[in-house]
């Protein structure tokens, strides 16, 4: 799996961004969001359970991300007609503020080291890449367990101050001074 100082693989995939048909899906690469953060976020797949409870809470906390000039990407290997048909399906995904990703060629979650080849899906992953496309932070949950939002928004918070912060270190509060 790809970590902390890697390069983020380029990739080239479709992305579900509304209901609407006429203007449901874009295409989206490794320069679309460039110069701003990105938080990827995978899930092994749509119509399920925990899955959808992660994407929600990213959604109720995407201004947020905005507000750090962070672009918030989630995905799985689904197409992006699956990912319309949940997004009309389920009532917390109908108005969801930022694209998911289809990597159905699987090229993008095998260049990460995520997919599960056993399941044929994704892991579910967490990246916060950089402006430079560099990994700033990753993490992958058992299958079963959703990831915490709140604390991927506090670690962005702890990467955009470039400084050293301690554990539990919240927004304004001091970071530490290695002198």
């Amino acid at each position: 799996m790809l970590t902390v100082g890697d390069k983020f693989p380029q990739f080239q995939v479709k992305a579900t961004v509304s209901n609407d048909l006429d203007n449901a899906f874009i295409d989206i690469n490794q320069d679309t969001y460039k110069g701003k953060w990105k938080v990827v976020f995978f899930y092994p797949k749509d119509f399920t359970f925990v899955c959808p409870t992660e994407i929600a809470a990213f959604g109720k906390l995407n201004s947020e991300f905005s507000d750090r000039d962070a672009q918030v990407l989630g995905g799985s290997v689904d197409s992006e007609f699956v990912h319309m048909a949940w997004r009309q399906n389920k009532e917390e995904l109908k108005d969801l503020p930022f694209p998911l990703i289809a990597d159905t060629n699987r090229r993008l979650s095998t260049a990460l080291g995520i997919l599960d080849e056993e399941e044929g899906v994704t892991k579910r992953a967490t990246f916060i890449v950089d402006p430079d496309n560099i990994i700033r932070f990753a993490m992958v949950t058992d299958m079963n367990v959703g990831r915490n939002v709140d604390e991927v928004l506090r670690v962005l918070d702890a990467l955009q101050t470039d400084e050293l912060c301690p554990c539990n270190w919240k927004q304004g509060e001091e970071t530490l001074n290695a002198a």
